[in-house]
């Protein structure tokens, strides 16, 4: 019987391609045995990764509940607010939650930190500087308006305690946190003010001129080359 022949065009495997095929399906078992072994902890992962998406969704939308009732909280005392009616703000009414309750009660939600913000202005106004900055510290530092007016708060609070550097700090970074040319004018021009307080003309005269170059056409600017020339004076005089 005659021997059969290969087909045509097939040839005879190398032994070295055998060695690399033999090691492909090696690794391909291993991989297989890999993961019936490990179904249970795949499958768990994945149930956590559901738990998680789903918690995450649920964490959402509490926060959305949240939100609106401490919306409707503080449209409830915020007249009491504006009318300067420091203390019923701040405490409340037999109807309405006061700004301080909503803070606590609420925090993390936009109303929670407005209502925040509003009660370390009430504070302010009244003179308790500790309580004041608390609040506004409640806030946090955001890259909101209210974030921002927050930290330039603090920084109101050091400067009337009479700490000009920590306040001229503060100013700047509110400046900062927030660019607007409505707001971020005025932070530097307090900032300057609170570094000249505290004797630092070189700082006072960078954020002069932080304003001029930057918002030169805002109100806070009209006199600012005028400061510039008063401090750039002084310390001209100071290294003579």
């Amino acid at each position: 019987m005659a021997a059969m022949k290969p087909p045509q065009g097939a040839r005879k495997q190398r032994p070295q391609e055998q060695q690399r095929d033999d090691r492909m399906l090696s690794f391909y078992a291993q991989v297989l045995d890999f993961y019936e072994r490990r179904k249970p902890v795949v499958y768990g992962g994945l149930a956590v990764v559901v738990v998680l998406l789903l918690g995450g969704l649920g964490y959402f939308y509490l926060q959305v509940q949240r939100g609106a009732e401490a919306d409707g909280h503080l449209s409830q005392i915020v007249m009491q607010y504006e009318q300067g009616n420091y203390d019923v703000a701040l405490e409340g009414t037999d109807d309405a939650l006061g700004l301080v309750e909503i803070a606590d009660a609420y925090g993390g939600t936009d109303a929670g930190n407005i209502a925040a913000f509003y009660a370390a202005n009430a504070y302010f106004e009244q003179g308790q500087m500790e309580e004041a900055l608390a609040h506004y510290e409640k806030v946090g530092e955001r890259s909101t308006l209210v974030g921002a007016s927050a930290v330039a708060g603090r920084a109101a609070v050091h400067e009337e305690q009479g700490d000009f550097a920590r306040a001229g700090e503060l100013y700047r970074r509110a400046a900062a946190l927030y660019d607007t040319g409505v707001t971020s004018p005025q932070h530097l021009l307090s900032a300057a003010r609170a570094f000249e307080a505290d004797g630092n003309d070189e700082q006072a005269l960078a954020a002069y001129q932080d304003l001029q170059d930057q918002y030169p056409e805002t109100r806070a600017a009209r006199d600012v080359a005028l400061h510039i020339a008063r401090v750039e004076a002084r310390l001209a005089q100071a290294s003579s």
